[in-house]
């Protein structure tokens, strides 16, 4: 059932038994895989209404009882809409984490070509972080991790990619961003992973922000990620100015797109160009800032 990376082997035959033998309710509703779906999961639509969510890696578990607690609390005071969980599946037949059932949103991919420009947008995004952020007091448990933890991995990166992206301009950006004054204020949430794939729109509008599994309180710094994965120069700075960021935090957010991006691109860049063309825009864009 196992690679030799321990990733588990999530075949469509696997999903349909988990399903049939823990959720019989749904067991005549039909399968089809959503593709692409992402690093973290494997994504099937389950009959018309709803989604069913495997982790493909360890660093995505955990995320489904997260979700199932969390979500439901924060739906009402967010101005988009968001994942509606309905049950967390439980591990079996050699899959060994739980899983999700959610409720389908409908709604395409947001893209570059079609919001980048729009100030409209930018000021729904900032304005669904600031809903986001005063949301109330988080627990300990979901402390974010620092932007410093990832230097080790970001430097190699860096070494790695100098030939395809200015060398000299990331590493001024990251230690920029390294030495950049920490958040000093009481912890905030943060959606954890708020780049353009996590949007969704319905009739060129967003309408929903999906993937919840880095949601978490702390330095808000790593939701500005959006501004470099979506926008242009021009709405990045309608952006900044109805979200209020301060000079340090954004140095802060220049980094985690640096790093997030760099992370995608050595991982994927190389077996598929979807992901190259996002993540050479978004280290192209946090090094212009």
């Amino acid at each position: 059932m196992t690679t030799t990376d321990t990733r588990p082997v999530i075949t469509a035959a696997l999903v349909r038994r988990l399903v049939d033998t823990q959720f019989p309710q749904w067991a005549g509703l039909p399968l089809r895989l959503v593709d692409p779906a992402g690093s973290d999961h494997v994504i099937h639509r389950l009959g018309d209404e709803l989604s069913v969510r495997l982790p493909r890696h360890a660093g995505a578990i955990g995320q489904a009882r997260k979700e199932l607690e969390w979500l439901p609390r924060l739906a009402p005071h967010l101005p988009l809409a968001i994942p509606v969980p309905v049950d967390v599946g439980r591990p079996a037949f050699g899959y060994p984490w739980h899983w999700a059932v959610s409720r389908w949103l409908d709604g395409e991919v947001a893209t570059v070509e079609a919001l980048g420009g729009s100030s409209a947008a930018a000021v729904e995004l900032a304005e669904f972080l600031t809903a986001l952020q005063r949301f109330g007091d988080a627990p300990e448990g979901l402390a974010g991790r620092p932007l410093a933890d990832r230097d080790r991995a970001t430097r190699a990166a860096i070494a790695r990619v100098g030939g395809v992206f200015d060398r000299a301009a990331m590493t001024q950006l990251w230690d920029a961003a390294l030495s950049a004054p920490e958040w000093d204020r009481p912890a905030v949430w943060f959606h954890g992973d708020f780049h353009t794939g996590n949007l969704l729109t319905v009739g060129g509008r967003l309408s929903a922000v999906i993937d919840f599994g880095g949601l978490g309180a702390g330095d808000p710094a790593c939701d500005l990620v959006i501004a470099f994965t979506l926008m242009s120069a021009a709405s990045r700075a309608v952006f900044r100015t109805a979200l209020g960021v301060d000079e340090a935090t954004w140095t802060r957010g220049r980094g985690w797109a640096l790093a997030t991006g760099l992370n995608a691109y050595t991982a994927y860049a190389a077996t598929d160009a979807r992901v190259a063309a996002q993540t050479t825009r978004q280290i192209t864009e946090a090094l212009i800032g």
